[in-house]
């Protein structure tokens, strides 16, 4: 059997490689019952996945190649030399001593009117045949990296259900002042709760850090509550969050302390001495509060706790980390296989799911791509008996 890999990029794996700039999160360690429940909505499409390759699967499979991982601090599973290069090149050499020829700087363009596979490549077009596809490139997210989602149309017009992309684990707007994107953009706030509503309606509460931005808010705290967010400004034109700029404190501590008389400090250093608020968490309070509760120190402390913060659009498809929406589960049967399209599977953010990130966006990754390829070569071995 000839297996061909096409990539449309200068080399394979460019943004895996990317994902392991920070340490290459392949997965989490935490019981299979709330690694699951990650999945959201999609929990019952991607669950027989996993169960077919799940992390330990996948950390086995790392292993195999001669990387070992271990478990971080926050259950999170890393390489131990914390990097993606190591993985990837032991991977692609397995690949290519099992007789996998690869193909760089080849852009899939859909099919020939005769069924053979299209390509750009810097010599013009190409074209292939093949008995069985696996299709897995990527959401819409970091065009640069050749995920730019110019594959929907190719499959929508060959009459495949195709959700529209949607960023997924991806900042917010928030319209700043002049002021604050000048002075504080960039700057760090933690720790910090934020309230929000989950999808079932609900108030929930995480806790966590994230970044101001020159137009929002971004970091692991928000993408973490990124897909409710998402989908409350698309049904109301905002989402409101709450943040509690002193978690460690409760109501009635800052009450007190705020109450204590300001003498000669200026407010500035009265919060910082009385609530520890200063630097970020200082600039969202005069951003967001109204001067006058700062005469009031019940008010002003209820606004500690519960600072209002409305955010009015998710950032730009191609700067969040990864996409929700793609090609329907319900166009796919068990093996991955479109159903209109014989022979051709998906794999991968080209399917319609998303998770918060933590290694769960991988581990899906993988999974679906292992069962996407066996997929292809069941429907290869079903084929030759057939002839």
């Amino acid at each position: 059997m000839r297996v061909d890999l096409y990539d449309a990029m200068a080399s394979v794996g460019r943004k895996f490689l990317l994902a392991g700039k920070g340490g290459l999160n392949l997965t989490h360690s935490e019981p299979l019952e709330p690694f699951l429940a990650r999945y959201g909505s999609r929990r019952e499409c991607i669950e027989p996945l996993l169960a077919q390759f799940g992390p330990d699967d996948l950390r086995q499979w790392a292993a195999s190649l001669g990387v070992d991982t271990f478990v971080g601090s926050s259950g999170r599973v890393f390489p131990s030399e914390m990097k993606s290069a190591p993985l990837l090149r032991a991977w692609l050499h397995r690949l290519r001593q099992a007789g996998v020829n690869i193909h760089a700087r080849h852009s899939w363009r859909g099919w020939e009117e005769n069924g053979a596979l299209r390509f750009a490549t810097p010599q013009g077009m190409h074209t292939a045949h093949a008995d069985a596809l696996v299709l897995a490139m990527g959401g819409g997210s970091w065009a640069r990296l050749g995920s730019n989602g110019a594959w929907a149309p190719l499959l929508a017009q060959r009459g495949v259900r195709v959700e529209a992309l949607r960023p997924a684990n991806c900042g917010f707007d928030t319209g700043w002042s002049e002021h604050m994107r000048e002075r504080h953009a960039g700057r760090p706030v933690k720790p910090v709760a934020l309230t929000y509503t989950d999808e079932n309606g609900e108030p929930a509460r995480r806790q966590g850090e994230f970044v101001v931005t020159a137009n929002g808010v971004e970091g692991s705290l928000v993408y973490a509550v990124s897909a409710p967010l998402r989908e409350q400004i698309a049904a109301q034109g905002f989402a409101l969050i709450h943040l509690d700029l002193a978690p460690d404190r409760d109501l009635q501590r800052l009450i007190d302390g705020l109450s204590q008389p300001q003498g000669k400090l200026s407010m500035a250093n009265h919060l910082q001495r009385r609530a520890g608020i200063e630097g970020a968490k200082a600039a969202l309070l005069r951003e967001l509060l109204p001067a006058e509760a700062y005469a009031d120190p019940e008010r002003l402390a209820q606004g500690i706790k519960a600072l209002p913060l409305k955010l009015i659009a998710p950032r730009p498809i191609d700067e969040a980390i990864s996409t929700a929406g793609g090609v329907a589960f319900e166009a796919l049967d068990e093996r991955l296989m479109i159903r209109a399209l014989p022979g051709v599977f998906c794999a991968g953010e080209m399917l319609d799911w998303e998770a918060p990130t933590g290694g769960y966006l991988l581990t899906a990754c993988f999974a679906s791509g292992r069962v996407a390829g066996a997929g292809a070569a069941a429907w290869l071995r079903d084929a030759a008996v057939d002839r």
